[in-house]
């Protein structure tokens, strides 16, 4: 149920370019994800940090592409979505010392601090490839072809946590309790 409510926004919005124009699919986009962080805010009783940054950009970038009736200010918002996201994360680590994934998810899972670090730093590396790879197509290529990144460019952020998920294994069953055999 919560993998629909992650990809809700973005199918609604293609759907919507897809049978009218960009300015149609991002007041769609707009639409759909103040109704996908009310769900999620009615499932957890809280947003993340996550999801008022995203709800903000998205609105803040929406209204400024229909208020202007230019396209550039939506295809530019993950750019400055994931920008963000690698400069957050490594002014935190190098400059204040502190590793937010280690803040946000150290409670969820264990893990040698070695690997935080490297979680970290691969975080950085994935952020910044993304907002370079989305700079480049909303720069480079046609508001069509920009729109199908969007939505088959999901494979990416599916790889990296797959990958990642394949990383933290290892270290997460060592750290489960053996249960001694009778």
């Amino acid at each position: 149920m919560k993998i629909l409510i992650d990809f809700f926004p973005i199918l609604l919005f293609f759907g919507a370019y897809k049978f009218y124009d960009i300015y149609v699919g991002t007041a769609v986009l707009m639409g759909a994800t103040v109704i996908q962080m009310a769900l999620i805010y009615g499932i957890d009783r809280k947003l993340q940090a996550m999801h008022k940054i995203t709800l903000v950009l998205i609105l803040g970038f929406g209204a400024l592409t229909l208020a202007l009736h230019d396209d550039r200010f939506i295809k530019w918002k993950p750019t400055v979505l994931y920008a963000g996201m690698a400069i957050a994360l490594a002014i935190a680590v190098w400059v204040y010392k502190k590793n937010f994934l280690k803040l946000l998810l150290g409670s969820q899972m264990s893990l040698p601090e070695p690997v935080w670090m490297r979680l970290n730093m691969v975080w950085v590396a994935y952020s910044a490839f993304m907002a370079l790879t989305n700079a480049y197509v909303a720069a480079y290529f046609s508001t069509e072809a920009w729109v199908n990144f969007k939505l088959w460019g999901y494979v990416f952020p599916l790889i990296f946590i797959v990958g990642q998920g394949f990383y933290i294994a290892k270290y997460l069953s060592a750290d489960e309790p053996k249960t001694p055999s009778p």
